[in-house]
Formats: structure tokens, sequence, C-alpha cells
């Protein structure tokens, strides 16, 4: 792979750039693109519309929940099949052979040359973008707290997952935990605090760089997907989201997050 074609889309899309909120949105896995140079990956349409591609109604959720805020949103539309946005891109996760119980054909025997095209084409411009907003931010003046957005499947290798909402932190984790305290109000809900998916240095990459380094207060929330397939489940739980982050916001208030 020598990176995109000419005509191939950015893999950022930045929604609301100049929005007024304190909140930074970003949603790494938004899209199942994949350059034309990979063809499918050796994978089938099913495979590339299952979660194992792409995290199934962050995006749509993400967009109104942007809106709700008057927040800016930046989005990655290509799989992360080509490359996990969201991990190290020297992580054995970053480009997997195998995701979950699947067999990714266009991973396998891949070249250190091969590896860093999609540094190059894909994770790097995303991220950059990314520094450049919060940098401008920082410079105007405007304080921002990340939120990263996510959705998980209801059954991973065999396990019936309990939770419906969570949110996930690492060393840092005053916003977080507000976050989940006010999600418990709901006696129907089951929160996943800091599951499925922990947040670490080896396995992921936008909380520790653009959160922890930065200093600033951040969260990686993830919905489970069966919740937002649906437009009415997407605006519920950016509804729901908005209400909450600002609340838990309000509560961290002045808090040194790298305490």
């Amino acid at each position: 792979m020598a990176g995109l074609l000419a005509g191939e889309e950015s893999p950022t899309v930045v929604v609301n750039e100049n929005g007024a909120s304190p909140f930074f949105l970003v949603c790494e896995h938004a899209g199942n693109r994949i350059p034309r140079a990979l063809g499918t990956m050796g994978l089938s349409e099913r495979d590339l519309h299952a979660h194992i591609a792409w995290d199934i109604g962050a995006e749509p959720m993400a967009r109104l929940l942007s809106e709700r805020l008057d927040a800016p949103l930046v989005l990655q539309r290509y799989s992360r099949l080509v490359i996990d946005c969201n991990r190290p891109p020297n992580s054995s996760e970053a480009m997997p052979e195998i995701s979950e119980l699947t067999p990714i054909p266009g991973n396998m025997a891949l070249t250190p040359e091969g590896r860093q095209a999609r540094i190059d084409a894909v994770f790097r411009p995303f991220h950059e973008r990314i520094s450049q907003l919060l940098d401008q931010r920082d410079a105007a003046g405007q304080p921002s707290a990340l939120v990263t957005l996510h959705s998980f499947t209801p059954i991973y290798k065999g396990f019936q997952r309990p939770w419906h909402v969570g949110a996930q932190y690492n060393r840092a984790p005053a916003l977080s935990h507000a976050v989940n305290s006010l999600l418990a109000r709901d006696p129907s809900l089951e929160i996943g605090d800091n599951v499925p998916y922990p947040v670490n240095d080896l396995t992921h990459y936008t909380i520790p760089v653009h959160g922890e380094q930065r200093g600033i207060p951040h969260t990686m929330i993830e919905v489970r997907n069966d919740l937002i397939t649906s437009e009415a489940g997407q605006e519920r739980w950016a509804e729901r989201l908005a209400t909450v982050l600002t609340e838990a916001l309000q509560r961290v208030g002045a808090l040194d997050v790298r305490e």
C-alpha cells in the first residue's frame, strides 16, 4: 500500500469546528471505509459491516451529541481494520491479524513499509488534526474537555456483556467517575465502570496522548451498540449523554486532573 490514492477522502472529518462548548468530541472508529489499494482486505461485505470494522452507531450518536452540546467533533472515516486510530501504531492490535474470532487476511504478513504507509495515510493526519484543533483552542483561551465516543458489542467471544454504558479511564479518573455516578442514577442501567475496555498506555492512544499529556479533563464513553442502532436510540443516548456530561464537568470544576 502506498497510502491513499488520488481522489480518496481524508481520514478526518471535522464537525462544528468552532463550537463554543468546552467539550471536544472524538470518534476514532466512525467509518468502515477501506483504501482502494487494499481492496476488501480479503473480507466479506458482512465482515465490513460488523463491529470488527467500526463502532456501530457511534458516528450518528456523536453528531447528535455535537449538535446538542455545540461541541466540535473529529471523526475518523476508515475502518479500524486498516489501522485502529485508538491504538499505539506499534501495538499488535493496531493492524490485527485476527479481530475477535475473524481472520483479517489483509493484515497478515504486513511488511514494515506497509504498516508505515497506513500510519502515514490515516493515523498520523487524524491525530495531527486533533492536536492542531486543541492547540488552537488553548491559544484562544478556550478550555477543552476531551470525550471519545465508542460502542461495544453485547456479546464478545461468547460472553454476554451485562453493561449498557460506561466511562473508561486511566490515570485521571475524575470526569469518568462523575459520568458513571450520574448515569447510575437510572436504576435500569448497568454501568460498566472502566469496562469493557479500561484505558492504558499499551492498548489506547487518544486519552493518554490528547487527554493525560495535556492535563485536560477527559473520558472515554462506551455505549452498547444494540442501544444505538436506530435513530431513536441514537437520539436518546445523545440527549442523555449531553445532560450527564454537562453536569459531570460542573462537578469536576477546576480540579487538576493530573493529580
